[in-house]
């Protein structure tokens, strides 16, 4: 059986409410992570700034060595087009303890993409899988059928024996 870790930033509970649709259907660890300053005023203005560049405040991170996971999905929301600070942060922070990851994105409308791409750059190597949700999504239930798709995915990724190399999907060795 694998061993998932899913780590959430949510501050409206949106992105909690996807973690605990992951983490119920598959018995997963999660841990979310606090701000050690939160946000009282001029949360919109601080959201936007410390996305737009790129910011990383402190945080409060209170769960297990990341580690000691085959796995660590993030959930996270986007805040103008990024990913959130605080889980920028905590990628940061732990960097060297995060094996393999896998990001799902939570925005009201653009930008979830980027998540996955933010992540892979402070990484330095991509998540094995990403996906996003609307804001939309997720208030009227239609997010549950591909969230536990992603799990059944995930789940089965990490228990394959091996890995895909990007060999073997490469013309140059089929010659």
């Amino acid at each position: 059986m694998s061993k998932i870790l899913v780590v959430t930033y949510s501050m409206t509970g949106t992105g909690a409410r996807l973690t605990e649709l992951l983490c119920r259907s598959r018995n997963w660890t999660s841990v979310q992570i606090q701000e050690r300053h939160p946000r009282k005023a001029w949360v919109t203005l601080r959201c936007a700034v410390e996305s737009l560049l790129r910011l990383k405040p402190p945080i409060v991170y209170n769960g297990p060595d990341p580690v000691q996971f085959d796995l660590v999905v993030l959930v996270a929301p986007i805040w103008v087009y990024r990913l959130a600070s605080p889980m920028r942060s905590f990628v940061a922070s732990f960097r060297d303890s995060i094996r393999r990851v896998a990001v799902v994105a939570v925005m009201g409308g653009k930008g979830g993409q980027n998540a996955a791409a933010e992540v892979g750059d402070i990484l330095e190597r991509a998540p094995v899988m990403s996906t996003t949700f609307t804001a939309r999504e997720v208030d009227d239930g239609s997010y549950a059928p591909r969230l536990l798709a992603l799990a059944a995915a995930l789940e089965a990724s990490v228990d394959m024996p091996g890995e895909i190399r990007p060999f073997v999907l490469s013309p140059e060795s089929s010659g």
